[in-house]
């Protein structure tokens, strides 16, 4: 199925190396030996002409989120992406392995490929999966306890299709959706390492064809099947000269950079807060407040907390390009912005539905006009973004700050997407429940 309009994207390549991975010999226990695997992958530029992405799922159902061991990850690895709207990677997948590209998204659960038989033709297919190529691939059947009508980890109940297997659908908050059969796969490394077969979706009706690497803290994300506690990335600004193009880092386990982190905890939620606008599997933070060159906006600290239906929730989402806000912090942000730079605005002008705080003209002169923008959590840490990079190119020579209003999106929170961590290290520290930043140039990061 076609995306929606508001949100349809191009999907990139981006350059994925993998330079170390922990793994231990054994399948089903992955512990304590090491081995180091390299995988280059490259890249090409995005279209301009395209809105921003958003591909976190919201799942309205509460259900009591798994403990998650605080022992040592059993992956130590550093990949790395090429900066596109989308943070992706790719993973080997299968025995032998098949390179598959997914979008790193700590918003979702499921993980999911694209899964069709491959036909020759000229020219060559679009990178999808084969399962009949891979040995340890396996599906679900109908009378697997996934597959029962009120298992609350699926937006939509799976059910069992005609050749009696788990059939899932699964929509995002944007409308995008992917669906297929819940199968079992490995990523493989070499022949003789590689995860634990895997429960991953297996997508034949999809509205894009690259898949979902799913980090949320639900049960099925692959950060919880694979046992990481601990996952970090670096995204490079989108600065692009010809002939280059930024590279950033991607790591499972510890990141050797971590030392000058600054941490905020993560806020959890009960079995028995069940609130019909509250993601409770998503990496929420204490958003404090908002402040543009030295003011600090004037928006209740209420505005970035669950309210009794969930609505105000804050979260970090690597799978959302531009950050959202709930209206009443919105439109604080907006009315500075028109105070500062209000006659270079581009009057009558929306883009994509979502922002109308966009600009002709030189978005250098503009960006000093508006100043830094700094968001606040507790504990003093900050996420600054500069004046320089205030602003988010749309094509056509237009430039919008990259916040967006989440009414239009038909969501209730606020997301820190992935515009606004460009030369930052996110790093998330599941087992000690708890998100890191550190300032870096992510295209020099190691």
């Amino acid at each position: 199925m076609a995306s929606p309009p508001l949100f349809k994207e191009t999907m990139l390549p981006l350059l994925l190396l993998f330079t170390s991975l922990f793994l231990s010999t054994q399948e089903t226990e992955l512990k304590n030996d090491s081995l180091s695997f390299s995988f280059p992958l490259t890249s090409l530029p995005r279209s301009p002409q395209t809105s921003p992405s958003f591909y976190s799922s919201f799942i309205s159902q509460s259900k009591k989120t798994p403990a998650l061991k605080s022992a040592a990850s059993p992956y130590n690895y550093r990949s790395r992406f090429k900066y596109s709207m989308i943070l992706l990677v790719s993973l080997p997948i299968g025995t032998p392995p098949q390179s598959q590209q997914m979008i790193l998204d700590t918003g979702s659960q499921l993980s999911w490929i694209q899964c069709h038989k491959k036909v020759p033709r000229k020219p060559p297919p679009s990178t999808v999966f084969d399962p009949s190529l891979s040995s340890s691939f396996s599906v679900l059947p109908c009378n697997h306890p996934l597959c029962k009508p009120r298992i609350p980890d699926f937006t939509l109940p799976t059910s069992c299709d005609l050749n009696r297997l788990c059939h899932y659908s699964y929509f995002y908050a944007d409308g995008t959706l992917a669906e297929g059969n819940l199968v079992r796969e490995k990523i493989t490394f070499s022949t003789s390492q590689s995860t634990p077969p895997l429960i991953l979706g297996c997508a034949e009706d999809a509205s894009d064809d690259k898949g979902i690497l799913g980090m949320n803290l639900g049960r099925l994300s692959f950060a919880s099947q694979a046992k990481i506690t601990k996952f970090s990335y670096c995204v490079p600004t989108r600065q692009v000269r010809p002939g280059f193009t930024p590279t950033g880092s991607f790591y499972l386990g510890e990141n050797p950079n971590s030392a000058g982190f600054q941490y905020i905890s993560l806020l959890t939620f009960s079995q028995s807060q069940r609130m019909p606008n509250l993601d409770p599997l998503a990496h929420t933070v204490a958003l404090q407040g908002i402040r543009i060159g030295n003011k600090k906006l004037n928006i209740p600290v209420s505005a970035f907390r669950a309210d009794p239906s969930g609505a105000g929730q804050s979260m970090i989402d690597s799978g959302s390009e531009f950050t959202y806000l709930v209206d009443v912090a919105y439109n604080k942000v907006r009315e500075e912005v028109v105070r500062l730079a209000g006659p270079r605005l581009k009057k009558g002008y929306v883009y994509s539905g979502v922002s109308d705080m966009c600009f002709d003209g030189n978005a250098m002169e503009i960006g000093r006009l508006i100043g830094n923008m700094v968001f606040e959590f507790d504990k003093g840490v900050e996420i600054v973004i500069e004046k320089g990079r205030v602003l988010a190119d749309v094509g056509g020579g237009v430039h919008c700050v990259g916040i967006g209003r989440s009414e239009m999106l038909g969501a209730a929170s606020n997301i820190i997407g992935n515009f606004h961590q460009q030369n930052l290290w996110v790093e998330f520290d599941i087992a000690n429940r708890r998100v890191g930043f550190g300032k870096a140039d992510c295209s020099r990061s190691v």
